[in-house]
């Protein structure tokens, strides 16, 4: 089953993209939700009008993404911890820490728009990737020191 996806959807698409799913995925969640739309030839004429419309929007996201990753740079954050004495964490070092050390910096970034490559759950020096836009990612490293 072929929809068209109304908003970022992790994992799936992003917002515009035409995209195939299980139908019980479309029918069930995605389209009573009012994530997607069901690709049929009069929605996906609009979404190519909508698309022309919205491209010029589009570059200006797309730039002020780009400006965002070359503010990051190759910025080091540290993120304090609670750590036992082997050097484990009490718990994991979650994506809002992470969020919340870039706010200090004066970078606002969605805690949504956040991956890791591995769990967070001893100290040392790990790297985020921010999804700032569909064609703009950047990996952000930080420290887990005890705190």
């Amino acid at each position: 089953m072929e929809v068209i996806l109304k908003e970022d959807i992790k994992g799936l698409g992003y917002k515009n993209d035409l995209v195939k799913v299980r139908p019980g995925h479309g029918r069930n969640f995605l389209i009573p939700k009012g994530l997607a739309v069901i690709a049929s030839e009069s929605n996906k004429k609009m979404l190519q009008e909508n698309l022309k419309q919205a491209a010029h929007k589009a570059e200006k996201i797309k730039k002020d993404a780009i400006a965002l990753s070359e503010k990051i740079g190759a910025l080091v954050l540290t993120i304090p911890a609670k750590v036992g004495e082997s050097g484990k964490i009490f718990g994991a070092v979650t994506v809002l820490q992470v969020s919340d050390a870039l706010k200090d910096k004066g970078f606002n970034v969605d805690r949504k728009k956040i991956t890791f490559k591995s769990e967070v759950k001893e100290v040392g020096e790990y790297s985020a990737i921010l999804d700032l836009h569909k064609e703009v990612k950047h990996e952000v490293k930080f420290k887990v020191v005890a705190g």
